[in-house]
């Protein structure tokens, strides 16, 4: 899709946000709607067609969590970024685990915003994969068929529970996947709270995909919420924003 088509609909209380963030879309090509409330972006997705929200958490009325909810009944692939301040992580996991496609923590640069808006959509335009398509991500080649990874052609030797995770994320490249819902996919639901227990197997999983472990370039930590594996446009020459793996937040003997 190209980007002067794309439609995105700011939903945010605050005009100040909207009025920042209108003109720069709009010179970037953008078409741009705005709602200053839940209630209001429902009525407007209704009555026409948008290809990206960009929906704050923190609103008066029914909010962001209650109005993506609601977006999830009617429309259920139309990319939602969730727009947050830097202590929500509570509200972060919650709307990944309803559903959203992605977030952006206020402040933000347009740029990361734009790349992340343009990722979103890509995915959803973007031809279904067979489950047992091999992944291709930078020198990481991911087999599910053969239950196989190698980098730069060498043979990466895993666990079962390592290529497991692997797979997930990387079936999911560029999007957050939450600690729960990747216990969740790997262990089980009675996992779902074993953070401490995942941790140590991405500790694992780093020293054998990445270069440098503790500066990971694949695997990447979005803190206090989940990790996300890199997206493939990171190593086509497209800018992508990606989260750190490490942010000050991190104690520092825990880069995972």
């Amino acid at each position: 899709m190209n980007q002067s088509s794309i439609r995105v609909l700011v939903v945010d209380d605050e005009p100040a946000i909207r009025r920042a963030l209108r003109p720069p879309l709009l010179e970037l090509g953008f078409q741009v709607a705005e709602a200053s409330r839940g209630e209001e972006a429902l009525q407007a997705l209704r009555a026409a067609s948008y290809d990206a929200v960009l929906l704050d958490i923190n609103m008066p009325g029914i909010g962001g969590i209650e109005t993506l909810r609601r977006i999830r009944t009617f429309a259920p692939r139309l990319p939602v970024l969730m727009l947050t301040v830097r202590d929500q992580e509570e509200d972060k996991v919650e709307a990944l685990d309803m559903g959203a496609d992605d977030y952006v923590t206020k402040p933000f640069s347009v740029r990361e915003l734009v790349a992340r808006i343009r990722t979103a959509v890509r995915r959803v335009h973007a031809p279904a994969r067979p489950e047992d398509a091999p992944i291709e991500i930078g020198e990481i080649l991911l087999e599910p068929a053969k239950r196989r990874v190698t980098k730069r052609g060498a043979p990466v030797k895993l666990t079962r529970k390592e290529f497991d995770i692997l797979y997930c994320l990387m079936s999911r490249a560029g999007r957050v996947i939450t600690y729960a819902k990747l216990l969740t996919a790997v262990w089980g639901a009675d996992c779902r709270e074993e953070v401490e227990y995942l941790r140590t197997f991405v500790r694992q999983l780093r020293k054998k995909i990445e270069d440098d472990p503790s500066n990971p370039l694949y695997l990447l930590t979005d803190v206090y919420v989940g990790y996300r594996f890199a997206d493939a446009q990171m190593f086509q020459g497209e800018p992508v924003a990606q989260t750190n793996a490490r942010s000050p937040e991190d104690p520092p003997e825990d880069p995972s």
